[in-house]
């Protein structure tokens, strides 16, 4: 039988007495309309002239007026092309492969754009590129339409022309050379060789040049480590799916870690493959104090501080190696830590150990042990280039800033006066500089504060080359022309080192060294260019001693662990409202950063968390202190899953300048990074007031209405039939218990001519990335509403990430605690107990969008028939039909219809992108923008299925597997979502939509969804 494990979205549901989660369940708007405002007012209305007669004239007037307005519509005039170019065709979509790297988040892209405007990410799936996009890079596009971005180059904070920049940056050059100071490059990593080289040039003319690279979240201990052993600055590979154990500790290896894209490997492994009774999948093993991807997608996950984690990598050393460092890991941990580290010697080189700990003697053990395992994931020869920040050098920079020794600082891609702890001194530092130089998107914390601002063109529409990882080689091409007065930090290097002619033609000649046995015009057009790898040579280092050090380490009380949110990650798109406004897969929660406490520690400090009347989420506030450091109101969120002593605060909040006043949210906690070390030793109290959230956590629930997410073991997967893991609901008819599947509402027509869509969500290879949901946002033109209107539980997304919290206890477990119950009380009570999860629950992900139902109960409800069933299986909505009655939204189970309270483009109480000329140049000219009064859900792409047959008509051949996707599915790098035609029986969506662990979500309600999920089998 399928598991009885129950589900909870919010603490607040675990109080069976709690009337909030019942109003909440049964209502389906959460605040009344405020009538009292003006019924209630007796003497107003007493004092009225208004009569009856008069009011219903008013009324029939204004109506028909509106009416006939709404017949009407704005007339929009269309400027035709007086020589149109040859390479467009209006109304047809070009794209253009190129690759991303801003010094933290990198990929291989497909562009598209429309008539010369980019307005669309996709993920470069040519052999080679290997990197897809984040939800991050999925939202990039909007920075370049991104209205406060710098426009003007400026000197002394007025506008300047490039000349006397120019003029000014080769002035002070000659002038430090003269006086003896320095000059040096500040810049994030770049990753890329031809600007390396230049920077390299410019340093061997100009001996009194240095470079310094700054990695605004630092992976220097690493770097360190590798390099030790290695000899070269780089970090580890990793191929995770050919690891059949996986251990992590610290690693948040589906988040951000280490520049994040390891989910790809990781989901390969992670869906059953093999003979039927012999399905495997990897072993996962997280210990972790935060709760974060990696640990929700674990099959074992141990909650413990990063004192005791740098104990646990001992002993995992010891047994490893055969070692015997004493270590003080904690008892409690000592059994499971054990049976992880024997697991993985077992595994041998079908295993793999990975660690975050931000301490070179762990990253040296964590060397040691794939080494001795000779591990197959573990790839030293094409590591990874997209960290090469030194900390000892950027403090050491600081440091000569503020002795007056750097005459002129050059610095590009950094933000050091915002990200930065001890961000005083090197603002004090910068006023003893002769002349500094920002080169920046925005004017920034940074730029705000430098001699010269200088504004450097969006990514697309920039020239570029990367080595992401040894032996390949990406280039970055331009997919619009500029759309301000900027510049490449290239060109001003070009023009320091006297060379003539453009960076573009400098990249072209210098990327022939590289691409030997290809041309340009081929690397050009597929994006990237894969050579020969060279092998890493073998290198070794005093481990022991390295063990021994770090078994030294003392715990502290508390631990402050930090950490980058999914949406934000370091910072550098705090003014995206898609990235602002996109919940937090864990948390939930948009629009703010936070202090994540246990339950235990929130209980000890009088901390907490309630849903109120309107299903809005606050919180209380506390203070952190750290090394003298002090953070104020910091709101708290009480998170499951969180190791009692440490709580953790994301990184990339509190950003002010060149950002919009509604975007400036959170707080900034680089301010407790101090010594780039992402774990600190801090003092938490209760501060006074209330914070309010907006959070989807405890909103839209699912819970109690039929088998949502549905779930098994490996070893009853295996053992089973499906009946029993993925029991099929029964309904009673005629007396008789007969199958859902079996029993119709409505007379079905035949779908099996033409073609027929469905989607296909494997809950095993969805780590909850939100990739789809900004991709969606991308196509669709979703709208922003704002922290306020998310709160209200108008959030418009139409796909959203529904993240549940289960009972640690097992399937069998609960399955005999069920079957034992004796009576109502006896169910009250012990169903009471298994809602409740331990300090350390489980954690799944489901994607929720518009079922596509076969039998939509929202279509039979509409009284205006705009929304209706299509020939492919398509529910449609016919917006200028709708009239908003709800009716809909009121009768979807599934709850995934939006409606449009306001009108959020070209509205001044809705301050973002579509909301000026220039932000609204993102949106998709095939997708119609809604208007107030309108509902709204997941069309399951229909422009893009339809833009598919069109194609495939117009060259005379059939659709292939794999052309029909949806933004979701296209976006999605696990593999999750598989979207296709199934019709088309040799297709993979339709083999999926036949496959034993496919169940509809809700399937006892009966609408026949086209949207197929498949259960999650846990390697317990």
């Amino acid at each position: 039988m399928s598991s009885n494990k129950k589900y909870w979205k919010s603490v607040e549901e675990l109080d069976g007495n709690s009337s909030i989660v019942e109003a909440l369940r049964n209502n389906e708007f959460v605040e009344e309309i405020p009538t009292d405002e003006f019924l209630g007012n007796e003497a107003a209305m007493s004092s009225s002239s208004t009569t009856r007669r008069d009011f219903l004239k008013y009324v029939g007037f204004s109506t028909a007026a509106a009416s006939l307005a709404a017949c009407e519509g704005p007339v929009h005039f269309s400027i035709p092309y007086v020589q149109q170019p040859e390479q467009i065709i209006p109304g047809v979509a070009d794209y253009y492969a190129t690759s991303v790297f801003d010094g933290f988040d990198f990929a291989n892209l497909l562009v598209k754009t429309r008539e010369g405007r980019p307005i669309k990410i996709d993920n470069n799936t040519i052999a080679g590129a290997k990197f897809a996009a984040n939800a991050r890079i999925h939202g990039s596009i909007l920075g370049l339409y991104d209205s406060m971005r710098l426009k003007e180059p400026k000197v002394e904070a007025k506008n300047a022309s490039w000349s006397a920049v120019d003029s000014k940056i080769k002035s002070s050059i000659v002038d430090a050379k003269a006086a003896g100071g320095q000059v040096v490059f500040l810049t994030n990593t770049l990753a890329s060789p031809s600007t390396e080289k230049l920077i390299a040039d410019f340093i061997a003319k100009n001996p009194n040049a240095k470079h310094v690279i700054y990695d605004a979240v630092s992976s220097s201990e690493a770097l360190d480590a590798f390099e030790a052993v290695y000899g070269e600055r780089a970090l580890v590979d990793y191929d995770f799916s050919k690891a059949s154990v996986i251990v992590s500790v610290g690693a948040d290896f589906l988040g951000d870690w280490q520049g994040g894209g390891y989910d790809a490997g990781y989901a390969k492994g992670r869906i059953p493959s093999g003979a039927v009774g012999k399905k495997t999948i990897s072993k996962h093993i997280q210990l972790e104090s935060n709760m974060t991807l990696s640990g929700a997608a674990a099959d074992k996950r141990i909650a413990m501080s990063t004192a005791n984690q740098k104990q646990a990598l001992v002993q995992i050393y010891n047994i490893i190696t055969g070692s015997s460092i004493a270590n003080s890991l904690d008892p409690a941990f000592k059994a499971e830590v054990v049976k992880a580290a024997q697991q993985l010697k077992a595994g041998g080189s079908k295993s793999v150990l990975v660690s975050g700990i931000q301490d070179k003697n762990a990253q040296l053990l964590v060397l040691a042990i794939n080494q001795v395992l000779a591990s197959e994931a573990f790839n030293t020869s094409g590591t990874r280039q997209i960290r090469k920040g030194s900390n000892e050098k950027v403090a050491q920079l600081v440091k000569d800033m503020n002795a007056g020794s750097v005459h002129t600082l050059i610095m590009s891609g950094v933000n050091p006066v915002y990200t930065l702890a001890d961000s005083k001194s090197f603002v004090e530092g910068l006023k003893k500089v002769k002349t500094s130089v920002a080169l920046s998107l925005k004017e920034d914390e940074t730029a705000s504060l430098s001699t010269i601002a200088a504004p450097v063109p969006h990514y697309l529409e920039a020239w570029g080359d990367l080595v992401l990882t040894k032996g390949t080689y990406n280039i970055t091409q331009p997919t619009i022309r500029p759309l301000f007065n900027t510049k490449q930090f290239q060109d001003i290097l070009l023009s320091l080192n006297g060379i003539p002619g453009t960076y573009y033609d400098y990249l072209k000649s210098f990327s022939s060294s590289i691409i030997g046995g290809s041309t340009w015009n081929k690397v050009l057009h597929d994006g990237v260019f894969v050579g020969v790898i060279p092998a890493a040579a073998a290198g070794t280092a005093d481990y022991n001693g390295a063990a021994n050090a770090l078994a030294q380490s003392k715990p502290v009380a508390t631990e402050l662990v930090l950490y980058t949110k999914t949406g934000m990650g370091d910072g550098q798109a705090a003014n995206n409202p898609w990235m602002q406004e996109f919940p937090d897969p864990l948390t939930r929660v948009s629009w703010d950063n936070y202090v994540t406490v246990s339950n235990a520690d929130a209980k000890r400090l009088g901390l907490t968390n309630e849903i109120v009347a309107n299903g809005g989420l606050n919180g209380s506030y506390a203070n952190l202190t750290v090394n003298g450091v002090k953070l104020e109101n910091v709101p708290v969120i009480v998170q499951p899953g969180q190791a009692v002593g440490t709580v953790g605060m994301a990184l990339g909040y509190g950003r002010k300048a060149g950002l919009k006043e509604v975007m400036q949210v959170g707080i900034n906690a680089y301010a407790l990074y101090a010594g780039f070390n992402n774990v600190q030793s801090v003092t938490i109290e209760k501060a006074n007031g209330v914070h309010e959230f907006a959070c989807v956590q405890g909103q839209k629930t699912l819970m109690g209405r039929g088998d949502i997410i549905k779930e098994t073991t490996l070893e009853i997967f295996n053992t089973k039939d499906a009946e029993f893991w993925n029991e099929k609901p029964e309904v009673s008819l005629d007396h008789k218990e007969v199958k859902t599947t079996e029993v119709d509402l409505w007379g079905s027509f035949d779908r099996s001519t033409g073609h027929h869509f469905n989607l296909s969500i494997d809950l095993n290879a969805c780590t909850g990335c939100g990739a789809c949901v900004i991709a969606c946002h991308a196509e669709n033109n979703v709208p922003v509403v704002g922290k306020s209107e998310v709160r209200r539980s108008r959030d418009m997304h139409w796909l959203r990430i529904d993240r549940y919290y289960s009972s640690e206890s097992t399937f069998e477990g609960d399955n005999e605690r069920k079957e034992h119950i004796a009576g109502l009380a006896s169910s009250l009570s012990t169903f009471n107990e298994m809602e409740k999860a331990g300090d350390n629950p489980q954690v799944a992900f489901q994607p929720v969008m518009c079922q596509h139902c076969n039998h939509a109960p929202c279509e039979t409800v509409c009284p205006v028939a705009a929304t209706s069933h299509g020939r492919q299986g398509q529910n449609q909505m016919a917006y200028n039909r709708c009239v908003g009655t709800r009716y809909c939204a009121n009768n979807c189970p599934y709850k995934v219809r939006r409606f449009n309270w306001f009108l959020y483009n070209k509205n001044s109480e809705f301050d973002y992108h579509m909301n000026d000329d220039l932000g609204r140049m993102v949106l998709n000219p095939d997708v119609n923008v809604r208007s107030r009064g309108v509902m709204e859900k997941c069309s399951m792409c229909i422009q893009m299925t339809q833009a598919t047959i069109l194609k495939a008509k117009n060259e005379g051949r059939a659709i292939k597997d794999g052309e029909f996707q949806t933004a979701c599915s296209n976006a999605c790098s696990s593999g999750a979502m598989v979207f296709g035609d199934v019709n088309d029986k040799e297709s993979v969506v339709a083999k999926l939509a036949e496959d034993e662990r496919s169940y509809h979500l809700l399937e006892h309600v009966g609408t026949r969804p086209n949207v197929v999920y498949h259960v999650k089998v846990r390697n317990t």
